[in-house]
């Protein structure tokens, strides 16, 4: 609208035109209802033919016609070339192929050179080399030979010399404990040292001696030590069944019956009623199967048919 002043609100605002307004009237769709493509949904899909199997037909393959790897490139037949390169060996053949003059020579043993181009080989020959005389080595150390036994009760049969017997005392250990018992007493210059001071344990006076009397035992007050307060081992049984919510498994049994008995009146009222006896009742086969009976037994089952009974 034209202002004050000549100019329009576009001109005053500095804005080249206005800005258009596209959505005006278009119905609101909601970013959780619009569809994730919507070119899928319109025009046409792709529709393919099928799935296709490998076969020598051309319809097996993607492209309409076999092509080739190279354009272009020369036909190569190999039989052709391996032809011509056999011709081309067989034209540097100066004469005709060696024949030989007679067939092969079969050896006609082992050991025998007979059929053999080079001939025998001089290495492998059966006859000796000349070797040097034999001179045999000096002669071994001899030593007489070991002496016979066991060593208990022989004489002269170890290494070394036999050893000399000496006789022995039958109170050598007694003696020479008394001769050194009799030097001990020899270097002692007096008698044993003692001390004049018996009762007494000591050389000083013992300073923790006292001859008062001892004070009476204190008895130490034992505190009562609280515990812990009780805690059962696991939460309470719920009742049930199967005893599970008691202390015992099951209820101790009582021989007093559950109910209490009622003392009836005594004297000759005191007699139980007892009804007089009526009528018994009796079996009584019904009549239905009183005629299965009369039309089916044992000399008709064979011959009696479903419509007599």
């Amino acid at each position: 609208m034209p202002m004050e002043g000549g100019k329009t609100d576009m001109e005053r605002i500095g804005l080249f035109s206005e800005m258009e307004y596209i959505t005006v009237g278009d119905k609101y769709v909601s970013q959780f209802n619009r569809p994730f493509n919507e070119a899928a949904s319109k025009n046409k899909q792709i529709l393919p033919g099928g799935s296709k199997e490998m076969s020598n037909l051309q319809a097996g393959y993607f492209d309409p016609h076999f092509v080739r790897i190279f354009e272009g490139e020369g036909y190569v037949n190999p039989n052709q070339v391996r032809r011509r390169h056999m011709i081309e060996e067989a034209k540097k053949n100066l004469s005709k192929a060696f024949l030989p003059s007679s067939g092969e020579k079969k050896p006609c043993g082992l050991g025998s050179y007979y059929g053999t181009i080079g001939g025998p080989v001089p290495f492998f020959s059966a006859q000796s080399k000349p070797k040097e005389k034999y001179e045999p080595p000096g002669k071994n150390l001899y030593t007489n030979p070991g002496k016979k036994g066991t060593g208990y009760g022989y004489a002269n049969i170890t290494i070394g010399k036999q050893f000399s017997h000496s006789s022995d005392l039958y109170d050598a250990a007694k003696l020479i404990n008394k001769k050194e018992n009799e030097e001990h007493h020899r270097l002692l210059k007096g008698t044993a040292f003692k001390l004049n001071l018996y009762p007494r344990e000591y050389f000083d006076a013992n300073p923790y001696m006292s001859e008062e009397p001892l004070p009476p035992i204190k008895k130490v007050e034992k505190k009562e030590i609280v515990g812990n307060p009780f805690k059962p081992s696991s939460p309470g049984k719920k009742a049930g069944g199967m005893k599970a919510g008691t202390f015992d498994p099951y209820p101790s049994h009582s021989v007093d019956p559950y109910m209490v008995k009622l003392k009836g009146p005594s004297g000759k009222s005191a007699k139980v009623f007892h009804p007089p006896g009526g009528p018994k009742s009796r079996p009584v086969e019904s009549i239905m199967a009183l005629n299965i009976k009369r039309a089916l037994n044992m000399k008709n089952y064979k011959t009696a048919s479903v419509q007599s009974y």
